[in-house]
């Protein structure tokens, strides 16, 4: 069973600002922090998201083809979480919009400030 997923950072007051605004637009919040973590979850819930410190104390890298998914109530939400990103440094890796996926996927890629891509997606039916 998956219980999280972190990504590594080189900044992590920068990073906590990023996905504290980011986050909250699919109604997710920071829920624990210490010197080296940020947790963020749904108010009551286990943490899944996590930014960190590595903590071997060297570089934070992101991995080709790695990407962590949010899933969102609304193809507004999807277009919220986009904008927030793109407003607060992130980089564009796929517009809001349609998928081929599934009948009615809606969604958006984005890369945070240290390179780790994002895609946020809302489908109906789930």
């Amino acid at each position: 069973m998956l219980s999280g997923v972190c990504f590594g950072c080189r900044d992590l007051t920068t990073a906590g600002k990023f996905y504290d605004a980011v986050l909250a637009t699919l109604g997710m919040q920071r829920l624990f922090e210490n010197a080296l973590e940020i947790g963020y979850g749904q108010p009551n819930q286990t943490l899944s998201f996590w930014v960190l410190l590595p903590y071997n104390k060297q570089a934070a890298t992101h991995g080709n083809g790695t990407q962590v998914m949010f899933q969102a109530t609304s193809t507004a939400a999807v277009d919220a979480f986009y904008k927030t990103a793109l407003n607060l440094g992130g980089s564009d890796e796929g517009q809001p919009g349609p998928r081929d996926y599934k009948p009615g996927y809606y969604g958006a890629y984005v890369r945070d400030l240290d390179g780790n891509k994002c895609h946020v997606f809302y489908l109906p039916s789930a």
